[in-house]
């Protein structure tokens, strides 16, 4: 009867031991597939099945921040371009005209050349008056356009306006002045069409005058 009860004692004994074991045991089993369930939710799978760790915060920064300057950078080059292109229009526009306004200005020239002949002849002068009154008409067309004669005679040279072909000395006249304009110029609009070819007054140096 005795060993009965130590016999049954042990078996309950063994039998809570190996509870124990198991419930600890179960216990790390659940606390290992949690942890294996954390790690794969931070670990992104590739194309290829492998698994790689994700870009921090400071490097999709650093990302974002480069795709920016790269997007201003392209948005800076195209509002230059538009711009450029918007000038080339407007320069088209106002100086389209240029080369023909280049042209006529020759043209008047001749003009004024053939008006200014002194003759006698009634005839001619009849004719003189009718090409008079067309050199008038094309010379309001082209100032009309923008084209204007540029100041000469007595001036002061401006190497911008005056092209100088000749020197010559007067001592009545002060230095540098122009003391005969040899072809008239023109501007158009704020552009130089032809400089005019001028003749300035220059005193001579020393070398020149021993050489005389």
């Amino acid at each position: 009867m005795k060993k009965g009860i130590i016999i049954k004692t042990k078996a309950l004994l063994w039998g809570r031991i190996i509870s124990i074991v198991m419930n600890n045991r179960y216990r790390e089993e659940e606390k290992l597939e949690k942890n294996e369930a954390e790690t794969t939710e931070e670990k992104i799978p590739t194309v290829e099945g492998e698994e790689v760790n994700p870009p921090n915060m400071e490097e999709i920064l650093a990302e974002n921040k480069k795709l920016k300057d790269q997007y201003l950078r392209v948005l800076a080059d195209a509002e230059n371009f538009k711009r450029r292109i918007d000038e080339e229009r407007i320069r088209e526009r106002k100086y389209g005209s240029q080369k023909v306004m280049e042209k006529l200005v020759s043209a008047l020239d001749i003009f004024d050349q053939a008006v200014n002949i002194k003759t006698d002849d009634e005839k001619l002068k009849n004719f003189l008056a009718g090409f008079m009154m067309i050199n008038n008409s094309l010379k309001q067309l082209v100032e009309e356009e923008g084209v204007k004669p540029i100041k000469a005679l007595n001036e002061p040279f401006d190497p911008r306006y005056h092209h100088a072909v000749e020197t010559d000395w007067d001592e009545t006249v002060a230095e540098n002045m122009i003391l005969q304009e040899l072809q008239r110029g023109y501007t158009f609009k704020d552009r130089v069409l032809r400089a005019s070819l001028v003749k300035v007054n220059k005193k001579p140096d020393q070398k020149t005058k021993d050489n005389s």
